[in-house]
């Protein structure tokens, strides 16, 4: 109901837009039309000359300019309500999907204690449930947390904790553990290539991003997923390049991947869930570094390959990078200085 109460107020607003312009049009008519019978009526009395330079050139010159402000006014209004529709179409989708996503867990947990509460269970069976119960709290947990992540990023209120660091060590390390929680045999994951540089990472924040995208790989992969990750460096970037060969994504929508709320539904992958919010928390984080991300796609199950270049260490863009250690150790000082209070 929400949906079509929100489609009909953006169709009237536009439509009584339109009104409003096509009637400053037929008044700027009518005024021009009225002067210019009024002239003919006088133009005996008074010098035809004065008339065409003063008033006829001023009620055109005024008419043009008027129908330009308001030609530039009626494209930046449906300009905004195109993107308005979109974006309330994304946060119902956004909605629906969080809502799915939290009442998922939290029937399963609900089920799990109802049948403890009304009979016995063996231990074994109790131990298992307590298992799983804990598996949907985390869940939960972690699908909070990405949410709070999203408007603390967007606030830039979040206390990351950015260190010099060597790039391909921590990376190595990252996507071992990704490995390993996803539960990925050795031969699913390659990496090659090598790099000497440092970087300033926040390591956890950089833990997101891997794990964000083996998730995605492992999602829209219609088989056993398989990623490829390339190792290298130029002159101002450390690149990780993730190639995964699943589904792939259209080329003309590979630009939105990265938008908020946004998920592609693909019919060979209808029972894909999520918020939206994966890949828009890689753009945010890698941006936050001084980095750049980008995907590449030739169609369809031609896989997906995304780029990911952060800023060496001392060697591009060195003020931001500065700053961001600046930051970290304004924070670490602060905690201190809390835990002395204490």
């Amino acid at each position: 109901m929400r949906k079509k109460n929100s489609l009909l107020y953006y169709v009237t607003v536009f439509t009584l837009a339109q009104l409003a312009w096509f009637s400053l049009l037929a008044l700027w008519i009518s005024w021009y039309v009225s002067n210019y019978i009024m002239i003919t009526e006088i133009g005996e009395k008074v010098s035809t000359q004065i008339l065409s330079e003063t008033t006829n050139v001023f009620a055109l010159v005024s008419g043009l300019v008027l129908l330009v402000v308001i030609s530039i006014a009626m494209s930046l209004i449906f300009i905004y309500l195109t993107k308005q529709m979109n974006l309330t179409k994304l946060y119902d989708n956004f909605i629906a999907n969080v809502t799915h996503e939290l009442k998922s867990p939290l029937s399963s947990i609900q089920l799990y204690l109802e049948t403890m509460k009304s009979r016995e269970v063996p231990p074994d069976k109790e131990k298992e449930f307590l298992t799983l119960m804990l598996k949907d709290t985390r869940r939960l947990n972690h699908l909070i947390n990405s949410i709070l992540e999203i408007s603390g990023l967007e606030r830039k209120k979040l206390a990351h904790n950015y260190t010099v660091i060597e790039a391909l060590r921590l990376s190595e390390q990252l996507i071992s553990e990704a490995t390993d929680a996803y539960r990925l045999p050795e031969e699913a994951v390659s990496v090659n290539g090598k790099a000497d540089c440092q970087c300033v990472i926040d390591e956890e924040a950089l833990k997101i991003v891997i794990n964000n995208l083996f998730d995605n790989a492992i999602k829209y992969s219609s088989g056993n997923a398989k990623i490829d990750i390339q190792i290298s460096q130029n002159s101002k970037y450390f690149v990780l390049k993730f190639r995964d060969h699943g589904i792939g994504i259209p080329i003309k929508k590979q630009e939105k991947i990265f938008y908020k709320f946004l998920r592609i539904y693909d019919q060979d992958s209808p029972s894909v869930k999520g918020t939206g919010l994966g890949l828009y928390r890689v753009r945010e984080i890698i941006k936050s570094h001084g980095g750049k991300v980008s995907v590449y796609s030739a169609g369809r199950d031609q896989g997906t390959t995304f780029t990911i270049e952060l800023p060496i260490y001392r060697t591009t863009k060195k003020r931001y990078i500065n700053y961001l250690l600046r930051v970290t150790n304004r924070n670490i000082k602060r905690m201190e200085n809390i835990d002395a209070g204490k």
